[in-house]
This record gives structure tokens, C-alpha cells and sequence, in this order.
């Protein structure tokens, strides 16, 4: 269903003009940051290496704890401010000697034409790109977004339709049904990460359940990496995620298959620190 005439969608960047939803923020980023790619978080891919990261405004979901609020959340013409063309992006990310590129901080999906114009850049200076995203894209758009992508980090926030319905405002099944699109129908590499929130999806009983999911329709080479929440957004009550958790999540999926790639990571004060997990040997 197309938005009246001038309006906007959720994810605000994409407003009704003509009679078509165009991409307002196309060309425009709310800042660029070289990271380590394990802090995408990918462990798998290139590791060791410098990523080029950027992001827009806007997000098509809308979760409370938002650890991202402040860009995604706001309105293009707030934060979006910093203008960059997609050849001058992969010419940045030459001179900074970084190997790939991520679009990320929010969820690419929304912006595809600009990450996948963005992408074609890149590989035209061999450059590899990677998307950070909640996996929420319909089954006809993966196709023409995921062909321009070499990896992927995708957030599978929980395991339950409620948490979703109630703290993203958004549908399990659609992240699902993209994990197992990305293990059968693509050569797009790509890990998982879970957000544990204290009560509300770091019952063990659900996390063996996303678990026994995974290693049935993605398999036991596709890293888990469990990370932790702290409070943010509109979550300020809840408290950040106990180690005790974490070191249980991690411990689940190592009982059912001994080849599973698992990491537990710790966040303060926006610095990550791996405190579990196997080496990586690619």
C-alpha cells in the first residue's frame, strides 16, 4: 500500500513523490568510522582487516533498545548531513587502506540504492562490502540487494514472535526465512549476532531453541556471535546482560555441535572486547 502523496514511510527516508517512494537520503550519511571488521562483528571474513563503515537516517524497524537511537531514530534532515557520492566512498576506503566497506548503524535495506551503488564502486576497485542489517526484507528484494554484497551480519534480535511484535514492532518469520535464503540460495558469508536483554530473551529454554533452529536450516559453520545489552533508547529499566548469561548462551550451541563457531562479546562504553570464544583460522 503506497503512503498519500507527500508523506512518509516508517522508516522515514522513503516519502511518496508522484506517485513512487523515493530514497531521500540518497548520497547523504550520518558519518563515517574505520573499524576493526571484527567489530562488525565478523569473524570470518577478512579478519584482521580495516572496514570503511557509514550509515543513513532512518530504520525500518523500530526497537526500544536501539543502541543506534540517535541516527536511526531521527529525521533525515536532523542527521544526515555529511554528503558522499558512491565513487568517492570507494575511492575513501582505497586511501584508507581499508578492505571493505560497511553499511551499517542502521539497517541498510532501507537505503538500498544507494548501498548497492555504493557497492558496485567498491568492486570495481576490489573492494569487498558488507551488510549489517536485521535481516527484515522481503523475499523480492533480497535478490537485487544481497548480488552486490560479499558478507552479512545479520541480527536475529530473539526467538519469539511477541518480543519481536512487542520491542521491534516488526515479525520473526521474514529474519528467519532470510538466514535460510542466505545458507541455500547465496554465496554471501555471513554470521549472526543475538542482543541478550535480561527478561526478555535470555531464557535458556529459548536460546537452545534458536539454537537447534540454527544448526537445522543455516548449519554449524555459520558463527553466533552473543552479545551484550545495556540500557538504552527506551529501555533505560532493564539492566545490562550478566556475564553469567552470556557464558550460558555461548555454552548451548557447543553441547549440540562441537564444529559450531560461537563468541561472546562484551560492550562498555562502546569498546568491544571478545572475552569467549574459539580463535579464527580461515
Amino acid at each position: 500500500m503506497l503512503a498519500p502523496e507527500g508523506q512518509r514511510g516508517f522508516c522515514f527516508v522513503r516519502q511518496n513523490v508522484g506517485g513512487e517512494m523515493v530514497l531521500t537520503t540518497y548520497g547523504r550519511s550520518t558519518g563515517f568510522c574505520v573499524d576493526p571488521i571484527e567489530k562488525k562483528p565478523l569473524n570470518h571474513f577478512l579478519p584482521g582487516t580495516a572496514v570503511l563503515s557509514f550509515g543513513t537516517a532512518g530504520c525500518n524497524l523500530g526497537c526500544k533498545f536501539c543502541q543506534n537511537w540517535e541516527s536511526s531514530k531521527s529525521r533525515a534532515v536532523d542527521r544526515a548531513s555529511e554528503t558522499a557520492d558512491p565513487a568517492t566512498i570507494a575511492e575513501a576506503a582505497v586511501q584508507l587502506e581499508c578492505h571493505s566497506v560497511a553499511f551499517t548503524y542502521n539497517d541498510p535495506v532501507i537505503w538500498a540504492e544507494y548501498a548497492i551503488d555504493t557497492a558496485r564502486a567498491c568492486h570495481e576497485r576490489g573492494i569487498k562490502t558488507v551488510a549489517v542489517t536485521a535481516g527484515y526484507i522481503t523475499p523480492e528484494a533480497r535478490g537485487s540487494f544481497y548480488e552486490f554484497m560479499d558478507a552479512a551480519n545479520v541480527d536475529l534480535k530473539a526467538f519469539s514472535e511477541d518480543f519481536y511484535h512487542r520491542l521491534s514492532y516488526a515479525h520473526l518469520q521474514p529474519v528467519l526465512d532470510s538466514l535460510e535464503w542466505l545458507k541455500r540460495e547465496t554465496n554471501v558469508w555471513f554470521e549472526i549476532t543475538n542482543l541478550i536483554i535480561p527478561r526478555e530473551n535470555d531464557a535458556e529454554d529459548e536460546i537452545r531453541r534458536m539454537c537447534d533452529w540454527l544448526l537445522e536450516h543455516v548449519g554449524d559453520e555459520v558463527p553466533v556471535h552473543f552479545t551484550a545489552f545495556h540500557p538504552d533508547f527506551r529501555m533505560l529499566d532493564h539492566e545490562p546482560t550478566p556475564l553469567d548469561t552470556l557464558l550460558m548462551a555461548y555454552k548451548t550451541p557447543r553441547r549440540r555441535a562441537s564444529s559450531t563457531c560461537t563468541w561472546v562479546t562484551y560492550t562498555i562504553r562502546s569498546i568491544t572486547v571478545l572475552i569467549a570464544g574459539p580463535a579464527t583460522c580461515c
